[in-house]
């Protein structure tokens, strides 16, 4: 599908600077108590400690957590760790870009990205009940990345979001990145819903449910 290709050419483009760029995340969320996301049993430290490690060198904080501009340039804001485009950031008509190589614009938040796809807002992947993960299970959460579809069987996950890369995440990775999010402070954050190109919609099966 067209919108797998886009997503794997960002990949390829966003690999080189990620590698050459200095480590930005020094400052981790502070950790809530440990507990699994739907059984409210305790879960292992190293779990949630695996889990963190592959958050925290996989580039999700390059796009969930809002970045600001500090004494040293733009930086992650870990106030708002993971918690996606902020509810109260309303972004104006994205530019028209001329002709050519330019296809993507993102803002300073690094939250917003517009392109041939239409216009994405980073998800909050806080445990928040009612803007974030607080209701997921593992296996939603797993079918999402596996499948490229929220909750596996919702609309599909759009650009940037690396899914032909996180696909590679074994099952143990995926539960260990689950457990962390669900142990980090919850923010409640509404998430504007994305805006789709019309071209994108079409490839979407027919009568097919896009679930938010």
């Amino acid at each position: 599908m067209k919108t797998q290709t886009w997503a794997a050419a960002l990949v390829a483009l966003a690999l080189p600077a990620t590698l050459a760029a200095p480590m930005i995340l020094a400052q981790e969320p502070v950790m809530a108590p440990h507990r699994a996301a739907t059984s409210g049993e305790p879960v292992a430290l190293d779990l949630v400690e695996r889990g963190k490690y592959i958050v925290s060198t996989s580039g999700c904080h390059d796009c969930h957590t809002p970045f600001m501009m500090g004494p040293n340039g733009p930086e992650p804001d870990m106030s708002r760790a993971l918690s996606g485009h902020p509810q109260d950031l309303l972004m104006p008509t994205p530019p028209v870009l001329p002709a050519g190589p330019w296809q993507i614009v993102v803002s300073g938040t690094a939250t917003a990205h517009a392109g041939p796809w239409g216009v994405t807002y980073t998800a909050n992947l806080t445990p928040d009940a009612e803007t974030g993960l607080g209701k997921w299970t593992m296996q939603q959460f797993v079918d999402t990345i596996r499948t490229g579809r929220r909750l596996g069987r919702g609309r599909e996950i759009l650009p940037p979001m690396p899914i032909p890369v996180y696909r590679n995440l074994t099952d143990a990775d995926l539960e260990a990145v689950f457990a962390y999010l669900q142990s980090i402070p919850a923010i409640s954050n509404k998430v504007p819903d994305p805006i789709v190109a019309e071209e994108v919609l079409e490839l979407e099966a027919p009568g097919e449910t896009a679930e938010k």
